[in-house]
């Protein structure tokens, strides 16, 4: 990405941020960056809707994309984003029982945030 196009962006993002309720030093509770803050919190969070943004998955196939989560914390994680309606989870009736995952409308609105994360990550590592 070039200088000037990050500078560009970089001016939309401060435009937005200073439309916002935050005041100089004071972050608060009706502060946007706050509200998703507090849902991105966690190293797994935005890595198990990475995996999402293409499509249903089951529990196996979220642990097996994510190398190094707990069965504990992928449970405990996937069940935050549920309570905040983020992802919809869906259980069949079937022996053995299936269990599928899925992003909301809500959750899907997070696609151009991990697409900017995975260029700002691109300029980290270069």
């Amino acid at each position: 990405m070039a200088k000037q196009e990050v500078d560009q962006t970089n001016t939309k993002i401060d435009s937005n941020v200073s439309d916002s309720t935050h005041e100089e030093g004071v972050c608060e509770t009706t502060c946007p960056v706050q509200s998703a803050a507090i849902i991105l919190d966690g190293k797994w969070t935005t890595l198990i809707i990475r995996e999402l943004l293409s499509g249903k998955k089951r529990y196996s196939e979220l642990q097996r994309a994510l190398p190094g989560i707990s069965p504990k914390m992928l449970a405990k994680r996937l069940l935050f984003l549920e309570e905040r309606g983020i992802l919809r989870k869906t259980i069949y009736p079937v022996i053995p029982p299936k269990t599928e995952y899925e992003l909301t409308e809500l959750g899907y609105a997070m696609r151009q945030l991990i697409a900017a994360m995975a260029t700002f990550g691109k300029l980290v590592q270069a």
